[in-house]
C-alpha cells in the first residue's frame, strides 16, 4: 500500500474525520514535522492516543526525497531534483532576486533579497508544446497535493521562500483538484465553506497556513500558470482560489499559429479563451499575465506585435516576453535577437500602452531556464520565471 504524505491535507482530514478525531490537530502535526523532519509520528507530543497508529499505518512525514541539489554559477538559482515514492522525478527551482535593483518612480526601489520557488504539478506534461522540453517527455502522472506541498517543505530548508509559482513541470490546471488543495494548504484556505471575504482578510490566521508555520509570515502571492487554455478549469479558478493570479501562455496572436506552436490549443479556440479571460478579469479585478515566448521568424514579427496589441486592447494585462531557451537536439526553433525582442516590446507599449517586460533568464548553466525542464536521467533540467515582485496588481 502506498502511504500518503502527511501534507496531503484532504487525505489527512478524511482519515481523522472517519476516526472521529478532531481535525484541529493537523496544524500541531505539521508544525512538529517541519521542525523535526526526521521524526517518527509517535514522537509528536499531546496527540490523542488513537491518532498515533492511524498516522503510522497510512502516512509518511515525507513521501519524497531530495536526490540532487544544483547551484548556478551566479549563485542566484538552485535546482532541486526530487524523487517521488513511485520512483519518478520532478524538479523545483529556487530563484533569488534583489528587489532593490533598478528604480521605481525615479527613486531607488525598497526591499531586499527574496526567493521565489517554482514547483512542478505533474511528471511530464500532456500539452506537447513544441518549444518546451517537458512536452517531449509525454505525460507520466499527476502529483498528489502532498507531493506538491513537499516541494515547498524541501526548499524551505535551504532558504526562506517569499513567492511560489506553479511554472515547473506539467500543466497545473490539468491537475486541478490536487493543485487547488496544495495551494489551500500553503496559504490557509483549506475548507470549502470559507467565504472569499474571510479568506482575503483572515488567511494568515484561518485554517492550515503552512507557510506561516515555516516562515512565520505569509507568502505574498501564488500565481497559477495556465499553460494552454483549459477553459472549464479557468471558470472555476477564481471561485476556488480568489487571491490567486493568472498567467496565460499565449505565444501567438492568432489561432492557426498558436496551434502550430501549441498543438493542444486546437481544443480551445482563441475566441473562447479570450471570452473566459474576460469573465475571469471581471470577477477578480486583477490584471492577467500573458506569457509570450519569442521564436525568431515564427511569432516575433512587427505585424504580430500589432496583432497581439489588438487582441489584448480591451484587457488589463502585463505581457512577459520570454527569450527562447534552446533545448539541445530537441530544439527546432531559434531565439529572437535582442533587437527584435526590444522592438516587439516597443510596439506593445506604444500601440496600446500595454505594460510589457522582458524576462530575465536564470539558471541556464544548470538547465534551469524556462522551457528546459525535462527529466531524463542523468541529464536533467528545470524551468524558471521572471521577477514577480509586482505580480499582485489590481485593475
Amino acid at each position: 500500500m502506498a502511504f500518503k504524505s502527511i501534507f496531503d491535507s484532504a487525505a489527512l482530514r478524511t482519515e481523522l474525520e472517519k476516526a472521529g478525531i478532531n481535525t484541529s490537530f493537523i496544524p500541531q502535526i505539521w508544525k512538529y514535522v517541519i521542525k523535526n523532519p526526521n521524526c517518527k509520528f509517535d514522537e509528536i507530543p499531546s496527540l490523542p492516543s488513537a491518532l498515533y497508529p492511524l498516522l503510522q499505518s497510512k502516512f509518511k512525514t515525507s513521501t519524497s526525497t531530495v536526490d540532487t541539489v544544483l547551484e548556478s554559477l551566479d549563485n542566484v538559482t538552485t535546482k532541486l531534483l526530487v524523487k517521488l515514492q513511485n520512483g519518478a522525478f520532478v524538479e523545483a527551482v529556487i530563484m533569488r532576486y534583489d528587489s532593490r535593483l533598478g528604480m521605481c518612480g525615479g527613486k531607488p526601489r525598497p526591499g531586499g533579497v527574496r526567493a521565489t520557488l517554482c514547483v512542478s504539478s505533474q511528471v511530464g506534461c500532456k500539452m506537447a508544446c513544441t518549444f518546451c522540453a517537458t512536452g517531449s517527455m509525454g505525460f507520466k502522472n499527476h502529483l498528489s497535493s502532498g507531493e506538491i506541498v513537499e516541494q515547498l517543505v524541501h526548499a524551505s530548508r535551504l532558504c526562506e521562500i517569499r513567492n511560489i509559482v506553479f511554472m515547473g513541470m506539467g500543466e497545473p490546471l490539468n491537475n486541478y483538484t490536487n493543485v487547488v488543495e496544495a495551494v489551500r494548504s500553503m496559504i490557509g484556505y483549506p475548507f470549502s465553506d470559507i467565504t472569499k471575504e474571510n479568506y482575503c482578510i483572515n488567511c494568515r490566521y484561518y485554517g492550515l497556513n503552512l507557510v506561516s508555520f515555516i516562515f512565520h509570515s505569509d507568502v505574498t502571492i501564488i500565481p497559477c500558470y495556465w499553460l494552454v487554455g483549459i477553459i472549464p478549469a479557468i471558470k472555476k479558478l477564481h471561485d476556488d482560489l480568489p487571491s490567486v493570479n493568472l498567467a496565460v501562455s499565449l505565444h501567438a496572436p492568432d489561432q492557426k499559429l498558436r496551434c502550430q506552436i501549441m498543438p493542444t490549443a486546437a481544443s480551445f479556440s482563441l475566441d473562447k479563451l479570450m471570452d473566459s479571460l474576460h469573465v475571469f478579469q471581471q470577477k477578480s479585478q486583477q490584471k492577467i499575465f500573458i506569457e509570450y515566448i519569442m521564436l525568431e521568424g515564427v511569432n516575433d514579427g512587427e505585424q504580430q506585435a500589432h496583432d497581439l496589441s489588438k487582441l489584448l486592447e480591451k484587457f488589463q494585462v502585463v505581457i512577459n516576453l520570454i527569450p527562447f531557451n534552446p533545448i539541445g537536439s530537441l530544439s527546432k526553433f531559434s531565439t529572437s535577437t535582442d533587437e527584435g525582442v526590444v522592438k516587439f516590446q516597443q510596439i506593445l507599449r506604444g500601440t496600446c500602452n500595454i505594460r510589457t517586460t522582458i524576462r530575465k533568464q536564470m539558471g541556464q548553466d544548470i538547465m534551469g531556464a524556462c522551457g528546459q525542464l525535462v527529466v531524463s536521467l542523468p541529464a536533467i533540467g528545470s524551468s524558471s520565471i521572471t521577477d514577480i515582485e509586482d505580480l499582485l496588481i489590481r485593475v
